[in-house]
């Protein structure tokens, strides 16, 4: 399974990465998607983020970010919100040059349910939004991955990254998410942002709720998945996000028993 570990992110809470994983992510060299949160960006210090970044640096792991996004609305039709939203997002790009990381995963938070009769003006609001941290991305050759999750189907993320038209902001994949409140085929979402898929993030359910079980352990088509990478060529950067540590072992098991990752090695 370590053969698997090197070829992985796997998601950490920065304070649960600062307090207690730090050791153990070291010692198994476990490549860390870092997740930050409204705390975590509020009480930490600029030494104890440094810390971190330089322990990881040093041990030459790769590494991945995760922003916030609890009550966050980066296409909010009301400026304030979206401006409250987008200070928050400032204050992890801060952070983009102590951990130089490959990518950055957002969320870009549109639902159907939530924005009715208002996506044009969403995929507006969201093109300035996402367009005033492309110049850092840029600086720091990192990458923006925007995260589908209540997205019910691939067209409101389509036409937001064909209009923003940067190779600096692309498409991360999350197969819960999919999972359990697409109302579209996984084909369609390939079909549509295939072009622009840069991460995944793997984790399953049975189509009812976000569970975050072990891949292999829900309904997710993991083999579609990955037939559809290898014909379309994609070679995106995987994350794990199994959320207890038994979950993440029992994920590289079953990746390795479904002999997901072999065609591309």
């Amino acid at each position: 399974m370590r053969d698997i570990l090197k070829r992985v992110q796997v998601n950490v809470p920065f304070h649960l990465l600062y307090e207690k994983h730090l050791t153990t992510i070291l010692k198994e060299r476990i490549n860390p998607e870092i997740g930050f949160n409204y705390f975590v960006l509020d009480h930490f210090k600029r030494e104890d983020f440094l810390k971190i970044a330089d322990s990881l640096t040093d041990a030459g792991l790769t590494i991945t970010m995760h922003a916030p996004f609890m009550d966050l609305r980066p296409g909010a039709i009301d400026p304030k919100i979206r401006q409250v939203s987008i200070d928050r997002l400032n204050q992890v790009f801060e952070l983009v040059p102590y951990f130089r990381p490959k990518s950055i995963v957002c969320h870009a938070s549109f639902d159907d349910k939530y924005y009715v009769d208002c996506r044009e003006e969403w995929v507006e609001n969201s093109i300035e939004t996402w367009r005033q941290f492309l110049p850092l991305a840029r600086e720091m050759n990192t990458t923006i991955t925007l995260e589908n999750v209540y997205e019910n189907s691939p067209h409101s993320l389509t036409l937001l990254l064909d209009s923003l038209k940067s190779p600096y902001i692309r498409f991360c994949f999350d197969t819960g998410h999919f999972n359990a409140f697409s109302s579209v085929s996984l084909k369609e979402w390939m079909n549509s942002l295939g072009p622009y898929l840069k991460q995944l993030h793997l984790h399953d359910n049975n189509g009812f709720a976000d569970k975050h079980l072990p891949v292999g352990n829900g309904s997710f088509p993991f083999y579609e998945l990955f037939k559809i990478l290898e014909k379309q060529s994609i070679d995106p950067t995987i994350t794990l996000e199994p959320h207890t540590e038994e979950n993440l072992w029992r994920s590289l098991k079953n990746i390795k028993e479904m002999k997901l990752l072999e065609e591309r090695a």
